[in-house]
């Protein structure tokens, strides 16, 4: 089946006062029709900055597409015409920021907030009719009080309900790919329980694709399809679920497994931990740069970056445990 999104070899860039800092190097993935894809790594590891990537939404005159190719359906994103990508994103390709109550204008009540969404992609909707489509999505998201909900300013909503208007806002569009960037962030359980669920359903009503991005494993396990692991701006290793959670191949991906706690653990037994730090992105090291926090190191490690290799179906690692020769066979 053909990826309704491709990413190939994309690389992004900042301009600092510390310099050029490659906030992504080399990242390829593909996205399928119905399907879920998730995005997971340390805070800083490059998983937002691929989203504001395919959306070109980095921030100007700073970050800049260095290299790669953004394909959907046939058309390159990253050497789109901004009028050309203006009527892509929002519409096509949506997606649903980190934080709602910095996503939404302070000072427009909800309703204004969602008819502009019309009003840009659905220009030829009437007033009475954007209207009606605003209650409609508020209540497709679960809001209790759509008309009460339309008439308020995003501070006398609660964190939830911000994140399903952001949802709503999102959807408006009817979206083939949504990007959901740490939707759950700052709620609750009960509550990030039912975004995720509302998001399951939503997609399985529409068909469309799925990119979520997150740091919480738990959160990857039960709504995604496949998983991109990265790290400092790379990809560590990417599988489908199952293949990642049960055979875990790169030694970073064992790291954040074996970090969570369990059940069947022993009572008052402590966590482990992934000794070290992310290295800084101005000061990246000559080979893997997860040499100076891996347990397994070797000499080659701190030489050259390891290529990301496929060792199973749809199974892919950047680790030179996995190069001919080094293998444990």
């Amino acid at each position: 089946m053909n990826p309704i999104l491709s990413i190939e070899n994309l690389a992004t860039s900042f301009h600092t006062d510390e310099g050029r800092i490659q906030a992504v190097s080399n990242v390829s993935f593909e996205v399928h029709k119905g399907k879920t894809l998730g995005l997971v790594g340390e805070s800083g590891c490059g998983k937002s900055v691929t989203a504001l990537s395919i959306m070109r939404l980095l921030p100007k005159p700073s970050g800049i597409i260095d290299s790669g190719r953004i394909l959907f359906q046939g058309m390159d994103l990253a050497v789109l015409p901004a009028r050309e990508m203006q009527s892509i994103r929002g519409k096509r390709i949506a997606m649903i920021f980190q934080e709602p109550m910095t996503a939404l204008n302070p000072v427009h009540r909800i309703e204004k907030q969602l008819g502009e969404v019309f009003q840009i992609h659905f220009p030829e909707m009437g007033k009475k009719q954007k209207a009606e489509e605003v209650l409609s999505l508020l209540n497709r998201v679960g809001i209790p009080n759509p008309e009460g909900c339309a008439k308020a300013y995003p501070h006398q909503i609660s964190g939830g309900m911000r994140q399903r208007v952001m949802i709503a806002m999102a959807l408006a569009g009817k979206p083939e790919i949504l990007i959901a960037d740490e939707p759950t962030t700052a709620l609750d359980v009960t509550i990030q329980a039912q975004i995720l669920e509302l998001i399951k359903s939503l997609q399985e009503e529409t068909g469309m694709a799925v990119i979520f991005i997150t740091h919480d494993l738990g959160v990857i396990a039960e709504v995604c399809d496949e998983v991109v692991v990265m790290y400092a701006g790379k990809i560590a290793e990417k599988a489908r679920v199952k293949d990642l959670f049960y055979n875990p191949a790169h030694p970073y991906t064992q790291g954040l497994l074996s970090s969570i706690p369990r059940l069947d653990s022993k009572r008052k037994s402590k966590l482990s931990i992934i000794q070290g730090m992310v290295p800084n992105l101005a000061d990246l090291p000559k080979g893997c740069r997860f040499e100076n926090r891996c347990p397994m190191a070797m000499g080659l490690c701190k030489s050259e970056p390891p290529d990301i290799l496929q060792i199973g179906d749809s199974h892919w690692v950047s680790c030179y445990l996995f190069e001919k020769g080094n293998r444990n066979e």
